[in-house]
Order: structure tokens, then C-alpha cells, then sequence
């Protein structure tokens, strides 16, 4: 719990300076070559299938962060970066521009709403507020927002709206180790700490988090 406190108290006290650098995407090039995206993303960013992710409206700094580790992910064997058998490999050939420009692009669309089942309001509301304090799990809105919109200048992603499959999935990863290009190893952390239930209702209760 200190480390995540003390990881906050550190990155809130650079966000200054890195509001500096300004993302320089072309939404309309990324548009040009989001052709290959739809497949799995949808025309619209808007996933057809839930094992996939919606990236429509996800911060453009986060979506550039994301393609890079996966690429860092390829080249490094595994061992650096983000690694994943289908997303490593589409972002293998795509130059840094490319990324800026297909991040800037989806950043522009809408993500489409999810529901949250009434038996899983209550319970993931309390959690996903205020956490749990005798486990040491921290709110999960410090970051992420009281709406789960995150925050691009710290590239804390959007989550609301998000398929509750693939945040269970990402949930899952962080907490088995298998996923860990998180700042600081916050997520890591975190997810240690949730059980197979907590892990389930979160990611069903961020599906309709308005």
C-alpha cells in the first residue's frame, strides 16, 4: 500500500512537466490505415468479439504506449514490453508514426456502452471506490476516475465501458505475472491482492460504469 501510495505521490509530481510534450498523431492518416485494426477492433473501434478490446475513445497516449510494448514485446523475445501472439505481430511492422496516427485516430470514436448486472452494482461499486482497506487494496477510482475514464497524461486507460471478458482477462494477467508493462508494477500489486470473485465483479460492473 505505500508503494502505490508513495507511486502516485511521484507521478502526480511530474505531470507537469509532461504535459510538455504534445501528441503528435494524425487522426485522419490513422484513419487511412486502420483498415487492418477492424478486423479484430471493429470499423468503429468498437469490438465484435469480447475477447478483444474496444479501443474507440481510449486515450491516444495510451493506445501509442500500448503498440510500442508490443512490438518491444516481438523484438525483445518476451522478455521487455507487452507480448501477445496476435498484437506483437501486427505491431511488428508498424513505424513509430504509424502508432501516433492510428492511436489518434481511434481516440476520436465513441466507445460504445456496456450494462452492469443489477446483482453486481452494490458489491463493485464499494470495491471499485474504495477498495479495501483491511486487504490493501487501494480505490481503483484514484486512477481511473470516478467514471473509469482514466487519464491521458499519466496513460491510465479508459476501462469503463470496456468488455467485462476482456478486463477479467487483463485482470488475470497482471495478477499471474503474465502481463506486467504497468507503471511501477502497480497493477501487478493490486491484482495479487484480488480474488476470482473480486476480479469477476469488476469487470462486470465496469462494462455499464457511466
Amino acid at each position: 500500500m505505500k508503494k502505490i501510495a508513495l507511486t502516485l505521490t511521484v507521478l502526480l509530481g511530474t505531470l507537469s512537466a509532461s504535459n510538455a510534450t504534445a501528441f503528435d498523431g494524425d487522426a485522419e492518416a490513422g484513419k487511412a490505415k486502420s483498415a487492418t485494426c477492424a478486423a479484430c477492433h471493429g470499423p468503429d473501434g468498437n469490438a465484435p468479439v469480447n475477447i478483444y478490446p474496444k479501443i474507440a475513445g481510449q486515450h491516444a497516449d495510451y493506445i501509442y504506449k500500448q503498440l510500442k510494448e508490443f512490438k518491444l514485446g516481438m523484438t525483445s523475445g518476451g522478455s521487455e514490453g507487452r507480448m501477445d501472439p496476435v498484437m506483437s505481430g501486427m505491431a511488428m511492422p508498424l513505424s513509430d508514426q504509424d502508432m501516433k496516427d492510428l492511436a489518434a485516430y481511434f481516440s476520436t470514436l465513441n466507445m460504445n456502452a456496456g450494462t452492469t448486472p443489477e446483482d453486481v452494482v452494490n458489491v463493485g461499486q464499494k470495491l471499485y471506490r474504495a477498495g479495501d482497506a483491511e486487504r490493501g487494496i487501494p480505490s481503483c477510482a484514484a486512477c481511473h476516475g470516478p467514471r473509469g475514464n482514466g487519464t491521458s497524461l499519466a496513460k491510465f486507460p479508459k476501462i469503463s465501458f470496456q468488455h467485462p471478458e476482456y478486463i477479467k482477462a487483463q485482470l488475470e494477467k497482471f495478477r499471474d505475472g503474465s502481463r506486467n508493462n504497468d507503471m511501477n508494477g502497480m497493477m501487478g500489486d493490486i491484482a495479487k491482492k484480488l480474488t476470482d470473485t473480486d476480479i469477476e465483479v469488476l469487470s462486470k460492473y465496469l462494462s455499464g460504469l457511466h
